[in-house]
């Protein structure tokens, strides 16, 4: 067990010091700011979307190693989704930072690192705070 633990503890390091998709995206046609100010998060998060499918993902901000770790791992599991899925995988991903299970573990891939989370109640906030901030930006669609 505490081999698999290292493991994820080792991915949620690796994600928060060199994230992946960390940047602005040039070609976004969406984008929103979140904010989280009991303990100084902010990441921005850029979308370019067409038909309803989330083409590109990029994000920039600080903050804590979970935050920053969970921006980046949600910037590659949302690519080529669409907003019904997107707000799933969110539903999913709650679920298991605020409980530490999920009713379907296969589809957060790489995301069952931040299962750990659960054990930190304040730390829900920086884990979720960029998945928040990409569902606002994709309810701009309707919403500009």
């Amino acid at each position: 067990m505490f081999e698999i633990e290292n493991l994820y503890q080792d991915l949620i390091i690796d994600h928060s010091r060199s994230p992946r998709n960390f940047g602005k995206l040039l070609t976004a046609n969406l984008e929103h700011e979140g904010y989280n100010p009991l303990c100084g998060d902010k990441v921005i998060i850029y979308l370019q979307q067409a038909e309803g499918k989330i083409l590109e993902i990029k994000f920039e901000g600080c903050g804590c190693a979970i935050s920053m770790a969970s921006a980046s791992l949600m910037t590659e599991i949302l690519k080529g989704k669409n907003k019904q899925e997107l707000v799933n995988l969110f539903a999913l991903f709650h679920q298991l930072v605020t409980t530490g299970q999920t009713d379907n573990p296969d589809s957060m891939q790489k995301l069952i690192a931040l299962a750990g989370v659960s054990e930190f109640p304040m730390r829900v906030k920086c884990a979720t705070l960029a998945w928040h901030t990409a569902l606002a930006a994709f309810n701009k669609i309707n919403n500009p």
